[in-house]
């Protein structure tokens, strides 16, 4: 019996890989199955993506050959759940985790509610704090908040997936100590009604005549002791299944404890800091001897830029947090800030705000985006995924709203467009924030397009909605401290992403000099050479 791991490999295999490491560490064993779609996993599946996919009765070349997200997320979800099902049928099966966002969420979902209930179901997502219903349906699916995006292995994220291990670890040997107990009673019922039937059968025969049915008696006997030996098996059985019930209580105890060691030796000042900044108080000394930490936002849309400009700070020393723009997400990151936990803040995905003002599912309230301005906390903010509105699946979405641009994202999310009255709203508010704040502040506009699907060709290009938000924002910001840096590349352009890390390393740097003071403000900002300041 294993544990299964099912997820996107080519996305989160760094993630997956860790958990692995600490399942076997606890004395688990473990079955990898990889839906990712698009990339290469460095992370080895027993079960790979084209055959989740054939088990969708599809092709994962037909998936990429159609480009449409939504569809695809909703076969492998259907091919992970027949997977699992058989995974479980064939007895492979003592319990399930999986990380994710919302698209890995959704699929990884789908195969735990084929699972029974008492199967052991562990889902750390980022979408784990709200309406889960579409996630749980009505199975008992046990969802772990993942504060922080599942994107690298971090102070933050070390803890929760060591949590997350540790959990699944103890609950499928529990779950495996459970079966071979019920498998002992089992055996112990039969074997006492062997003894019944061996029994019945020597009255029997003690009622027939003469020495027949002395013989019959013997015989009878004989069975009995036959039966007497099928008890001395069941005793047998009940001493290994007490055996096996004391090496799965060893191995809980074993595997929990080797677990938090795991992740405490790895992370230990990560837990207490964490703890620290949980109680409100500054938990990194950020000029000391640990890597001072930043903050990022990313959506799926967005994932490009930030996994590029991740790269780019971890190679300046930097420790990246980074938080999936969910509304939870936003919230725990802006309480994180305000607790002086970060260096610098590079939030490219302020979307929240979108939903905050229109209505949709993932605000994360009016506070958005005041956090580091308030605490003057340097800080690089960009416009992503400001394209759009989050509701959950298609039926959810408000009728006043079913004449709009829609597009399923994946099964349990859809996305909206906002209008070019609406992008000028949020632009006019992301400047009037900004304006506010008392550290550096720089903004980065991508005239290229604010998300993955608000490109050239994409289903929410929208020039003129783009322009609405971009004019809005920089006449909120005119006169003011707040740097404008212009590009004509969209946000996921890698030269883009590498630039706005480099002007928070900049900030961040002048900020730590004595009597720093924030950049001057450029009255009249013109574009710049793409993905570099306007002079």
């Amino acid at each position: 019996m294993a544990v299964l791991l099912l997820g996107t490999f080519d996305t989160k295999g760094e993630e997956y890989a860790h958990v692995r490491d600490l399942i076997i560490g606890a004395g688990q064993q473990v079955v990898l199955v990889d839906v990712g779609l698009m990339g290469s996993a460095n992370l080895p599946a027993d079960v790979g993506p084209a055959a989740v996919a054939e088990a969708a009765e599809t092709s994962l070349e037909a998936l990429r050959a159609a480009a449409d997200r939504g569809a695809a997320l909703h076969a492998m979800a259907a091919g992970a759940a027949a997977v699992a099902r058989d995974l479980y049928a064939a007895g492979r099966v003592s319990g399930m985790l999986a990380l994710g966002g919302s698209g890995g969420s959704s699929v990884a979902a789908a195969a735990m509610r084929v699972l029974p209930v008492g199967l052991p179901k562990l889902l750390v997502s980022t979408m784990a704090s709200g309406d889960v219903s579409a996630y749980v349906g009505q199975n008992d699916v046990t969802l772990m908040y993942s504060v922080v995006d599942v994107a690298g292995i971090n102070s933050i994220s070390r803890q929760i997936l060591g949590n997350a291990a540790a959990a699944i670890s103890a609950m499928a040997a529990a779950y495996d100590t459970r079966r071979t107990a019920i498998a002992a009673a089992d055996l112990r019922r039969s074997a006492a009604s062997q003894a019944a039937t061996g029994a019945l059968a020597a009255s029997t025969g003690a009622a027939g005549s003469g020495v027949a049915g002395t013989g019959a008696a013997g015989s009878g006997a004989a069975g009995t002791g036959a039966a007497g030996s099928g008890v001395a098996g069941t005793g047998a059985a009940a001493s290994r299944a007490t055996g096996s019930g004391a090496v799965g209580t060893g191995a809980v105890g074993t595997g929990v404890a080797g677990v938090g060691a795991v992740g405490s030796g790895v992370g230990g000042a990560g837990v207490a800091s964490s703890g620290a900044a949980g109680a409100g108080a500054g938990a990194r000394d950020q000029t000391g001897g640990d890597r001072p930490m930043v903050a990022a936002t990313m959506f799926g849309v967005t994932t490009p830029a930030v996994n590029a400009a991740r790269a780019r700070l971890e190679d300046l020393g930097y420790e990246v947090l980074v938080f999936h723009a969910t509304g939870s997400g936003g919230r725990a990151m802006e309480a994180l800030v305000a607790s002086g936990y970060f260096a610098g803040v590079l939030d490219l995905t302020t979307t929240e705000l979108a939903d905050e003002l229109v209505g949709g599912v993932l605000s994360a309230g009016p506070e958005r985006l005041t956090a580091a301005g308030a605490a003057g906390v340097p800080q690089v903010v960009s416009l992503g995924a400001v394209d759009m509105v989050n509701f959950g699946p298609m039926e959810t979405v408000p009728d006043r709203f079913r004449d709009r641009t829609l597009l399923v994202h994946n099964p349990t999310v859809t996305l909206m467009r906002t209008t070019p009255a609406e992008t000028a709203e949020i632009g006019r508010i992301i400047g009037a924030k900004l304006v506010a704040a008392t550290g550096p502040t720089s903004l980065f506009v991508p005239r290229g397009g604010v998300s993955a699907v608000d490109v050239e060709g994409g289903p929410f290009w929208d020039p003129a909605a783009d322009a609405a938000c971009f004019e809005a924002v920089r006449d909120a910001v005119a006169g003011s401290d707040v740097e404008v840096v212009e590009s004509e590349l969209d946000i996921n352009a890698t030269q883009f992403a590498v630039a706005a890390a480099d002007r928070l390393h900049e900030l961040i740097q002048r900020a730590a000099r004595p009597g720093a003071r924030r950049p001057v403000a450029r009255a009249e900002p013109q574009a710049g050479r793409a993905g570099t300041p306007s002079r």
